[in-house]
């Protein structure tokens, strides 16, 4: 990893990584996991066409316009940026997260409808806020505790269980000490200090490193996505490697892929993306010219 890298770069890594690990993981999800000498590690067509990025970034980019324009966070206005997104109807969106935006579509206040989907779905605990956390750790990049109290706060305007709102902290607290140059396993461990993590996430990210790939379960359970995150991140020593290792687990692999790729692009900056990704990375919500824009412009709000 290059030490000398700019903090502007590596904010560069952590939005445009998350999109690409979205996309290349796109055509692998609900897949089988794939054997080690037969990895995916081209952008390929799936139900949409080679490196098209999915909800998991479109949210995210929705979270990123709502910082833009209301710093700290209000969920109030996120709500209403997520709705507006759903109403578009989307390529895919998650069954929880669907559960809470059409009711918040249908007129409850957005607190009201997250307390009414916990208490009626029987599986609380997915992925759809620490997918879409990374925008907060960049317009918080230089205040750890801003950073801390709108990562949990974007999950509680859809996913409001300890541990999505916890797995979201912990994420967004790992890329902040990345961007300061910490080392991976350094950044890991003091993400785990901060940001009040549930004992079970904890061991399980602990653990991490040292789990098997095939034990790995990689899926929609925010638990697993951390898991696979955190363990690609620690057994890997390169963008591209971390990103391909884990787009590979198979189950929900965008998710996966875009949460690794926002932590190895703030790891290993936005050049180490390989410019054949990033050639082919598309969307409906696009990051605009040069793929950077978003980033750039959250990174100033946090200097103003």
């Amino acid at each position: 990893m290059d030490s000398e890298l700019t903090m502007r770069d590596r904010i560069r890594g952590v939005a445009v990584g998350a999109a690409a690990g979205d996309a290349l993981g796109m055509p692998l999800e609900f897949k089988s996991k794939r054997p080690h000498d037969q990895l995916v590690r081209e952008m390929l067509p799936g139900r949409l066409p080679a490196g098209t990025f999915t909800d998991d970034t479109e949210m995210a980019l929705a979270l990123a316009d709502s910082l833009l324009a209301q710093r700290p966070l209000d969920p109030a206005d996120l709500a209403r940026r997520f709705v507006a997104w759903y109403a578009a109807e989307p390529d895919d969106v998650g069954s929880h997260t669907a559960a809470v935006l059409a009711r918040i579509a249908a007129g409850e206040p957005w607190e009201q409808a997250v307390a009414t989907v916990h208490r009626l779905r029987s599986l609380t605990t997915g992925n759809g806020s620490v997918m879409r956390c990374w925008p907060v750790a960049l317009a918080h990049w230089n205040s750890l505790d801003w950073l801390l109290t709108d990562s949990r706060k974007q999950s509680q305007v859809t996913h409001a269980d300890p541990e999505c709102v916890a797995g979201s902290a912990f994420v967004n607290d790992a890329i902040y000490h990345l961007l300061h140059g910490s080392p991976p396993a350094q950044a890991v461990a003091a993400a785990l200090q901060d940001a009040q993590v549930p004992a079970v996430l904890r061991a399980v990210i602990e653990a991490a490193p040292q789990r098997d790939r095939q034990a790995l379960e990689n899926s929609g359970w925010v638990r697993h996505t951390v898991e696979s995150a955190v363990w690609g991140l620690l057994t890997t020593h390169s963008f591209e490697d971390a990103v391909v290792e884990v787009v590979n687990l198979g189950k929900d692999t965008d998710t996966a892929g875009a949460v690794v790729g926002a932590l190895a692009g703030a790891a290993y900056g936005f050049e180490a993306i390989p410019a054949r990704w990033r050639a082919l990375l598309n969307g409906e919500s696009p990051l605009g010219s040069g793929q950077t824009w978003q980033a750039d412009d959250l990174a100033a709000l946090a200097e103003r």
